[in-house]
């Protein structure tokens, strides 16, 4: 039977990554202004799979309310700018042949406030990826200590490093939201 071994470096690793994902999604997320990263989270239906709005067309800001997407396949305007519409992002792109041009609203209080769910559900989102982490770190410990290769007081320890490991993700995921949140409800 293979040993299982704890590596708590691998831990701090996935964790990094739930919280990278986060800054991301937070990217997305437009304060007032255009920006080509809100358009990141948008997948679109073609050629038969979902693919990511990046791997479809290009995204450029001309101005700063103006976002300008170039759709690469002439066939595939339709399913992007439809993708547009239906994102949570509230935005309406105009189609001029292969270039769809998406004007940046003013952000009202209302909008404001959904944008502020949203940032709220992406960081809910990775919260839950971290302690995902962190319950299969315990289990990987679990099992190397019913191996017989770690003592009660290295379960202790590790799973006192993972739970540390743990809290310091979830409280930059509270830090990164308060900042976003701060900066969408700014005027």
């Amino acid at each position: 039977m293979a040993q299982t071994t704890f590596d708590l470096d691998d831990v701090k690793r996935r964790m990094q990554g739930a919280l990278q994902s986060f800054k991301g999604d937070l990217a997305s997320l437009r304060s007032g202004r255009a920006s080509a990263n809100m358009l990141d989270p948008i997948q679109v239906e073609a050629y038969g799979a979902r693919q990511p709005l990046a791997q479809l067309a290009t995204v450029s800001v001309p101005e700063a309310r103006l976002l300008s997407v170039q759709v690469w396949d002439r066939s595939m305007v339709g399913p992007v700018e439809k993708a547009i519409r239906e994102s949570d992002l509230g935005l309406n792109p105009q189609t001029e042949g292969q270039v769809l041009r998406i004007r940046i609203p003013e952000l009202n209080e209302q909008r404001r406030k959904e944008m502020v769910k949203v940032a709220h559900k992406y960081a809910e989102e990775s919260k839950i990826a971290v302690r995902h982490v962190r319950r299969d770190a315990i289990d990987i410990i679990k099992k190397v200590e019913k191996d017989g290769a770690f003592t009660k007081d290295d379960v202790t320890r590790q799973s006192d490093l993972v739970q540390k490991a743990t809290d310091q993700h979830i409280s930059e995921i509270d830090q990164a939201l308060a900042t976003k949140e701060k900066e969408i409800l700014s005027v």
